[in-house]
């Protein structure tokens, strides 16, 4: 197979990462970012330099500020931006995807891809693959330019609509990371969605240590105590017995954290201080952050909506949302990727599969 062309979305912690590793890899890679500003130090270098796991310099082919330029003639489109971003960079890319392009969300927490797909629809002559991960394939921090990579996952799962492109999008990015592999569908990956689990709840209960300290902690190793850590045990559970009521495979976070970064525990407070992958990386310096603006409404709140849709309560995760609503003085219910928003209202558990795995064609425009 010919080394694949990508074009990376976002130039964020995660956007620059990923697009200067595969630049040190040696594929052709453009980044689009929509504040130019922050591209400039970028345009400078001429690309990413990398630290960490990965060491050395990415040379960009494109950097650009012109959503257009930056995805013509790409083989594959790699979204790297704020979940709550999806369906704005749907909009911005659906005048100029080409036909046989494939677009995946990294990640695309809870219902991504089903929300971009939605979007996508109103171009009837439109033949593309959209795609989602369970999770962003690295722990890092970038900026300016720079990338410090802590860690590579060792597996991270990826399903696209319709289910029959899940095997060609892993193919392809195969030819850069061997991390990835197939999920059964993107309800799988969608439910498997750590994000919910690790970010919103320790940012809410550790909020006053945000504000005074800035963020100067670690935030999974100092930020996790036991008993936080029990409360993420709730919401995980009730994340897997929402996706049990849809046939759908889930792990638990502890069975991730040793998946993932092959770190373990008899609990999962002791799984999380044994992830050497979190040492180091500090909490966020503001409590206005994604861990809550994008991981809320965009992973706690469809899966307390489609929980609703079938019958499966969520104390926990409904406690979480309602306070993030407090506290940022934000309707996450509203804002939310809810069950109309992905097009299951009213749905059974086999028509959303059916759904997904591109069998029902009848899908509602988001």
């Amino acid at each position: 197979m010919k080394m694949p062309y990508f074009a990376v979305i976002g130039a964020g912690n995660g956007g620059q990462a990923i697009a200067g590793h595969l630049a040190l890899k040696g594929f052709k890679v453009n980044l689009y970012n929509r504040t130019y500003e922050k591209l400039i130090p970028i345009i400078q270098r001429g690309g990413i330099e990398l630290e960490g796991e990965v060491e050395g310099f990415g040379k960009l082919n494109l950097v650009t500020d012109d959503i257009s330029k930056a995805v013509k003639d790409v083989d594959m489109i790699l979204v790297a931006v704020p979940a709550s971003a999806h369906a704005m960079i749907a909009e911005e890319l659906l005048p100029y995807l080409q036909r046989g392009q494939i677009v995946v969300l990294n990640p695309g927490r809870t219902g991504g891809a089903l929300e971009v797909y939605n979007i996508l629809k109103k171009r009837s002559d439109l033949e593309v693959v959209i795609a989602e991960t369970d999770t962003f394939i690295y722990a890092c921090r970038s900026s300016n330019g720079k990338a410090k990579i802590y860690k590579i996952k060792d597996i991270v799962s990826v399903a696209a609509i319709p289910k029959d492109k899940t095997e060609e999008v892993v193919e392809i990015l195969n030819i850069a990371f061997p991390q990835f592999v197939a999920a059964e569908n993107v309800l799988e990956t969608s439910f498997n969605n750590f994000g919910a689990i690790f970010h919103p709840a320790p940012t809410l209960l550790n909020a006053a240590r945000i504000e005074t300290t800035k963020g100067n902690f670690e935030y999974y190793r100092e930020g996790i105590s036991p008993s936080v850590a029990k409360i993420l045990e709730k919401i995980d559970n009730e994340r897997m017995m929402v996706a049990k009521a849809l046939g759908v495979k889930t792990i638990s976070a502890k069975r991730w954290l040793k998946e993932s970064y092959n770190a373990d525990g008899d609990t999962l407070y002791e799984a999380i201080q044994n992830t050497k992958a979190y040492i180091g990386l500090m909490a966020p310096d503001t409590v206005n952050c994604r861990y809550i603006f994008e991981d809320v409404p965009m992973s706690l709140v469809p899966i307390s909506s489609i929980g609703k849709e079938i019958g499966v309560k969520t104390p926990t995760i409904d406690a979480i949302i309602h306070l993030a609503s407090v506290m940022h003085g934000k309707d996450y219910w509203e804002i939310g990727r809810t069950a109309d928003k992905l097009g299951i209202r009213g749905m059974s558990p086999k028509e959303i599969i059916e759904l997904v795995e591109g069998k029902r064609k009848e899908v509602a425009t988001a």
